[in-house]
């Protein structure tokens, strides 16, 4: 009957029909004013901004403004910068202290080079439009240039070879090679072009594509939104990440129980089971400090509540669970069940605090609660309302939170909320997906940290944006309880920390599937490293706590849990240089090594600090493999026997042994093996690993661990100079700070004793290879 209508005459859908890219044209005209370089083409008008003279920005817009950005990424303003402006046949030069930026008129082009005039970028085609509000520019690159960063990804270090797609997507299945997106969106990359390193940060909360798969150019494309891009001058790999954090800020320190050992299961189902849990460990002596509580605690999965017969006592059960040295942090998801007897939808509804569609309609999708409404966390109001419903937890003396499925997550054929959503006025879920999460989570640390009185709050979330660590820590999702898992968590972590995501880890062991004793073992072995350490695995599979597959596995387990102890002062100290420099804990060989290509594509080892590498085994009935030592000598951690660098060696990994190597010269600070970072450290032990001739550095940072007062100069920051030479050790110790430690910091000499030992000029005693600082 439709043949009748209309309908027999409607327009056929060309699927096959090509996008029509339209270049913005030639420069018509330019305005310099202050360090803005304003400019008009044919199709499109543009500005190069310079933030510092290490930073430059640069927006084209075609559509006159239509797509305003809702990016919460950039928190830096502007510095002065003196730019100097030259008018050229051909078109412009803009030139500060560090960068170059050449216009070309006719077609507009961009070429941006550094202050040894390295080429960073360049416009190989002209940049273009779609008609439907996409973009794309495409940039050299030369067939030898190294690409890093890009967030959360799988594979390996280097990014090259593929299409990497920026749109917050939930992946329970397993996380392959070819599996992208996944949880979060970095649409920031490193490229290192023979030893040089400069960064770009593509700032766009549409889907966002980089297209990496040729040898000369890359592109990225976005599908909404005018171009806005920031290009950092590097030249070092840790130059691009200070300018890049400088941009979208450095993590804050969180509480030092969060680098401690987190168990945590999907779910721990009853208050009776975690009150169990919580024994056994003490009972065994292995170290825990966090017992996560996943969906089941809840009443019907209502965020906010408590089963009243699962968890009958849930303050007591926190208050229990600290006087073991043990947070309990409770999982926290976006959706709100739709139930009118609800205090929390029925408050949110009256509000006006959830998402909606164009005509008002409420949206509505289903997750764990089934039909559930969803926070417009875009609103200001609505994040602080949802940060102040956290009393509930902070209440009972919670000081930790898990975000999860916000990506948002929604059980449909799409995975996620409809894209004609509309948040904080008329702004389409398809223009704020990528940041939904991330504002959820910026309310939940807010809300936390008001409600914590001085204390730092600790959050956890799986989904995020560029910005996410100033709010959080992160973990790489639902991966697998498979070797090559395991192989994967390293670049994913390496790549998160060089896309300013310092604090983050893989679940150890595995999510899904069924892990065993070996692989337990291994696992925990990396995960000791981690700068983010929790044991977490799905409900109807094997269980993952440290004694599940017998005592002979538990034992190196528990080992290497107490080892993570033992290496606290190190990494907490590393954990400080995250937040003053951007420079993350766990590191790849290339950002120590730039000018050394062998460690280009090394995914496989890391560094944890400058002078620690790590060479884990990631395969099962392995006790041998392969490791790559950079430049210098290398003393095994556990033998002291020592490598020379530049080579390869195989080395012998049996199972209760991971490769760790430290560079001679270096200087690493221990604590004894505890319980829980609840009980203070009396000592510590500075490891000093002596070499002939050389001088090394090292810094020690320690404060409270518990609170802010760290900002206002509470801290102890030890900088300590070793000056090798003709057999005697010079040691310049610098003390900066106004906190007390506990501790007293004794030194102990890894490899020869020197003869003698001098401190800020002062002779001292050698007793037993050791003195006390």
């Amino acid at each position: 009957m439709l043949e009748d209508t209309s309908f027999a005459i409607r327009p056929v859908d060309q699927a096959d029909e090509k996008e029509v890219w339209q270049p913005v044209g030639d420069v018509q005209k330019i305005e310099e004013k202050k360090q803005i370089c304003s400019f008009t083409c044919e199709n499109a008008s543009g500005k190069i901004h310079f933030y510092r003279d290490d930073i430059v920005r640069v927006t084209i817009d075609p559509f006159d403004g239509k797509y305003d950005s809702v990016s919460p990424a950039v928190i830096a303003t502007p510095e002065k910068v003196d730019v100097h402006v030259q008018e050229k046949e051909n078109g412009w030069t803009l030139q500060t202290k560090q960068l170059t930026v050449i216009i070309e008129r006719s077609p507009f082009r961009l070429a941006i080079y550094d202050q040894e005039g390295t080429l960073l970028v360049r416009d190989v085609q002209p940049v273009c439009f779609e008609a439907k509000g996409r973009m794309r520019c495409t940039h050299a690159l030369a067939p030898t240039d190294v690409v890093y960063g890009l967030g959360e990804k799988t594979g390996v270090l280097n990014k090259r070879g593929a299409v990497w797609t920026m749109w917050n997507t939930d992946v329970y299945a397993p996380h392959n090679l070819e599996t992208d997106p996944l949880y979060q969106s970095h649409p920031y990359m490193m490229v290192l072009k023979n030893g040089h390193a400069h960064g770009i940060f593509f700032d766009h909360t549409y889907k966002t594509t980089f297209d990496l798969r040729h040898e000369s150019f890359y592109t990225f494309t976005s599908d909404g939104g005018a171009l806005d891009y920031y290009v950092f001058a590097g030249p070092h790999p840790k130059d691009v990440l200070a300018q890049y954090t400088h941009l979208v800020g450095r993590m804050p320190l969180p509480p030092k129980w969060a680098l401690g050992y987190h168990q945590s299961r999907y779910s721990y189902e009853t208050e009776q089971e975690v009150r169990e849990l919580i024994d056994t460990f003490r009972a065994k002596h292995i170290p825990l400090d966090a017992v996560y509580l996943d969906i089941h605690y809840m009443d019907e999965y209502r965020v906010f509540t408590f089963d009243q017969k699962r968890f009958p006592h849930p303050q007591s059960l926190v208050q229990y669970a600290k006087e073991q040295g043990v947070h309990i942090v409770p999982i926290v998801d976006p959706g709100v069940k739709v139930d009118a007897e609800y205090d929390t939808y029925r408050d949110g509804v009256q509000k006006d605090y959830f998402c909606k569609y164009a005509d008002g309609t409420l949206y509505k999708g289903d997750v764990w609660p089934g039909t559930s409404v969803f926070p417009d966390f875009l609103k200001k109001k609505v994040r602080k309302w949802w940060g102040e419903q956290h009393t509930f937890y902070t209440d009972i003396g919670i000081e930790g939170i898990w975000n999860d499925m916000n990506e948002p997550s929604v059980f449909n054929e799409t995975k996620t909320m409809d894209e004609q959503v509309v948040h904080d006025g008329w702004k389409t879920h398809r223009q704020v997906h990528n940041v939904y999460g991330m504002m959820m989570t910026e309310a939940t640390y807010h809300g936390l940290k008001k409600q914590l009185k001085g204390k730092r709050p600790f959050v956890l979330t799986r989904a995020g944006f560029a910005g996410i660590h100033r709010y959080a820590a992160v973990w790489t999702g639902d991966n697998r309880s498979f070797w090559e898992h395991l192989e994967l968590s390293i670049p994913m972590c390496l790549n998160l920390g060089l896309s300013a995501v310092a604090f983050c880890g893989a679940d150890v062991g595995g999510f899904a599937h069924d892990a065993n004793g070996e692989l337990l073992v291994r696992w925990t072995q990396v995960g000791a490293f981690f700068p983010y350490f929790r044991n977490h695995c799905a409900i109807g599979f094997a269980r993952q706590e440290p004694w599940a597959f017998g005592e002979t596995y538990e034992q190196i387990i528990k080992r290497y849990i107490e080892l993570r102890y033992e290496w606290l002062p190190h990494l907490y100290s590393l954990c400080f240089e995250a937040h003053q420099t951007g420079v993350p804990m766990m590191r790849p060989l290339m950002m120590e090594y730039p000018n050394d290509r062998e460690t280009w594509n090394i995914s496989d080892q890391f560094m944890v600090g400058n002078e620690v590498m790590v060479a884990p085994v990631m395969r099962p009935y392995t006790a041998h493999r392969i490791v790559y030592f950079p430049e210098g000598r290398w003393v095994d951690y556990w033998t002291k026997e020592k490598f020379e660098g530049g080579q390869r060696y195989i080395v012998e990994a049996p199972l209760d042994r991971l490769p760790i190597y430290v560079k001679e010269g270096a200087m690493i600070a221990h604590a004894k093996a505890k319980l829980s970072t609840f009980i203070k450290d009396e000592q510590l032990t500075l490891y000093v690993y002596t070499m002939k001739e050389g001088t090394s550095t090292y810094t020690l940072y320690d404060d409270d661990g518990t609170t802010f007062a760290y900002e206002k100069g509470e801290y102890v920051h030890m900088h300590i100079r070793a000056t090798f030479l003709d057999d005697t050790v010079y040691f310049e110790v610098e003390t900066e700070g106004a906190y007390e430690p506990t501790w007293q910091l004794r030194v102990v000499f890894v490899g020869d004793v020197p003869s003698t030992v001098v401190v800020n000029g002062e002779q001292r005693a050698i007793e037993e290879a050791s003195i006390v600082l």
